[in-house]
């Protein structure tokens, strides 16, 4: 069962790059009874467990110096009810597994973010989102948790089954138990038509209220030195299904978007001066075009070339102030920002700690080429994005702590309160949540 940590003696890092941890073991469990003894000898020896998934957070979340668990043998579908429209999946498949497996049986999410690399654990507990006016975060979708807790017992959480604990593991930072299964709601498979067109970020800002009225997926990248924008429009199509041709996917989703984009980065990572330059050129590189096919295929895309990023969740009465304020930053600063800032909403949603409870978010995402010094940037942004009471994304690069946190969330005191029940000796704590959530 157990295994050697990945990369060089033992180290653990993430897909960013920026994190590595040292476990002093690490298991590969292949199902809930062996999970729950898992938990169980790391208390006897006096360790912390921490479970990770892909890695794909750019926080120190899932570090741990103790015991890591890996569920990657904790994958696949256990049950599809279709009179309920619902799906339960072990909390280590990957959402790339779980959206090319519910379309087989003709179902999709509602929603998704725009990369499917993570696992279905690891993407809800971070609050992991795509953009929708009415439909929210992945986490948001789940209508039952499996969870391990720190005694080693197995505990099942909905709303009718300790309705409490299902309202903050939704999204639970992995402070609360190691996930194991996640019930989500699902639908029949349906098509979305993909808009998407440069515009203006003047034209953009001024009449974003219509945009995201008008979509029910409105999301745009704006590339900084520059006043343009790329926008995107998905909305549900009867059809007929008009995916966009392999041969221009490549061009488009592989060469232009990764392939060229990366090769830029190189270039402005060498020589920052050019980059201005070169984000006038990427800004006009990608041309408009529709297509319609199923929703993962439109949702997600692949992302190779590796960044840093920092995202912050503001109420979406204040996007557009924000984004000006962004903007002024950056134009009146020395800095050159190579990748565009990526702009989506949320409905407000019941989960104790998601970035949209209670009230309806926007996000604003800003990220750096791997090997490039971000604080700079990031640091300048996040007080822009703290000044309009932002909530940064769980898995993202932030500096902001407990006591940040108890100020922005008004759940923050019940969640704290319930980790005390449920991990009182702290079993899943590491550094990073004793900064989020106090010791």
């Amino acid at each position: 069962m157990s295994s050697t940590a990945s990369g060089k003696n033992g180290t653990w890092r993430n897909w960013g790059g920026n994190v590595a941890a040292r476990p002093a073991r690490e298991v590969t469990p292949a199902s809930v009874e062996e999970l729950s003894a898992a938990v169980r000898a790391a208390a006897e020896d006096g360790l912390t467990v921490k479970a990770v998934g892909t890695g794909h957070s750019f926080t120190s979340i899932a570090a741990t110096d103790g015991v890591l668990i890996r569920p990657r043998l904790l994958t696949g579908i256990r049950h599809i009810d279709r009179e309920a429209g619902t799906v339960t999946v072990l909390a280590g498949t990957p959402l790339k597994r779980l959206n090319t497996a519910l379309a087989r049986e003709g179902l999709s999410l509602t929603n998704m973010g725009d990369i499917m690399e993570q696992t279905v654990s690891g993407a809800t507990s971070t609050g992991t989102h795509g953009t929708g006016r009415d439909s929210a975060s992945i986490a948001a979708q789940i209508k039952a948790l499996e969870l391990v807790t720190a005694d080693g017992s197995v505990l099942t959480c909905s709303e009718k089954e300790n309705p409490e604990i299902f309202a903050a593991a939704r999204i639970g930072l992995g402070a609360l138990g190691v996930v194991t299964a996640i019930t989500f709601a699902v639908e029949p498979l349906f098509l979305l038509h993909a808009r998407e067109e440069p515009m203006p970020l003047d034209r953009v800002l001024a009449e974003f209220d219509e945009l995201w009225a008008e979509n029910e997926h409105f999301e745009f990248y704006w590339f900084p030195h520059t006043g343009s924008t790329n926008t995107k429009r998905n909305n549900r199509s009867a059809g007929p299904e008009r995916p966009v041709s392999p041969l221009k996917g490549w061009f488009e989703d592989e060469f232009l978007s990764n392939g060229v984009f990366q090769a830029a980065n190189w270039v402005g990572r060498a020589v920052p001066a050019a980059i201005p330059s070169i984000a006038r050129v990427s800004s006009r590189a990608l041309s408009a075009r529709t297509y319609t096919d199923i929703p993962y295929k439109v949702f997600t895309s692949p992302r190779r070339v590796r960044f840093v990023e920092m995202e912050y969740a503001v109420p979406r009465a204040a996007l557009v102030d924000t984004l000006r304020e962004l903007k002024a930053m950056v134009d009146r600063s020395p800095l050159r920002i190579s990748f565009p800032v990526e702009v989506r909403t949320a409905p407000a949603d019941d989960i104790t700690l998601s970035t949209a409870s209670g009230r309806d978010s926007a996000y604003i995402a800003v990220h750096m080429f791997r090997g490039t010094p971000y604080q700079r940037y990031f640091t300048a942004a996040e007080r822009i994005f703290t000044a309009h009471e932002g909530r940064p994304h769980w898995g993202k690069v932030h500096t902001r702590d407990a006591e940040y946190f108890a100020g922005v969330y008004p759940g923050f005191g019940e969640f704290t309160a319930l980790r005390d029940r449920l991990d009182p000796d702290r079993r899943f704590q590491n550094d990073h949540l004793r900064r989020v959530l106090g010791s």
